[in-house]
């Protein structure tokens, strides 16, 4: 299947660094079998600090598991080197934050959820295990500093786009790499 990016589009106010927090960071995802085309009914994560051995000893993955429908032996591996933050500076511009590496198992649809920080742009104050789940969220020492969250489903493109308001327009996409 190759690598899945989840790319971010954002209009940053008052905040840069808005990044996921820590090797714990939970990337809830819904999965779609890459043979038979069944796709997860529950969200299901994926940490960098796990890792589970492939059958056959071919290595190990973020996540490996076998498809309900097809039996098939699917998996997934978070490629830590991808992992970057999303800053003031690239406001408006898509940026990759992350890219996933799928053998067998295709993100299409992502829910993010407790676990990212961002940095006030003048007062350099960490907000830290910000849960972009909660319809509205106060950061405290920025006055008027609300996090919204909605999402949208895959559908049959490869894409997914989930919106967020943090004081700002967030658009998150997964989206297919050739490479």
């Amino acid at each position: 299947m190759g690598k899945i990016a989840l790319q971010l589009k954002a209009t940053l106010e008052n905040v840069t660094n808005l990044r996921p927090l820590g090797e714990d960071f939970r990337w809830y995802l819904k999965m779609k079998c890459g043979n038979c085309g069944e796709i997860s009914e529950k969200w299901q994560y994926i940490r960098l600090m796990d890792s589970v051995a492939l059958k056959g000893g071919r290595g190990s993955a973020s996540m490996v598991q076998k498809c309900k429908l097809c039996a098939r032996e699917n998996s997934i591996e978070i490629l830590s080197s991808t992992i970057k933050s999303y800053n003031a500076e690239d406001n408006e511009k898509f940026k990759t934050i992350v890219e996933f590496e799928c053998r067998g198992l295709e993100p299409v649809d992502f829910q993010p959820q407790a676990g990212f920080a961002a940095e006030g742009v003048d007062s350099g104050t960490v907000f830290s295990d910000i849960n972009l789940q909660e319809k509205v969220r106060d950061l405290g020492a920025l006055q008027g500093a609300v996090v919204y969250w909605w999402g949208n489903p895959f559908g049959e493109q490869r894409s997914i786009q989930s919106c967020l308001h943090f004081f700002l327009l967030m658009i998150l996409v997964f989206k297919w790499l050739q490479v």
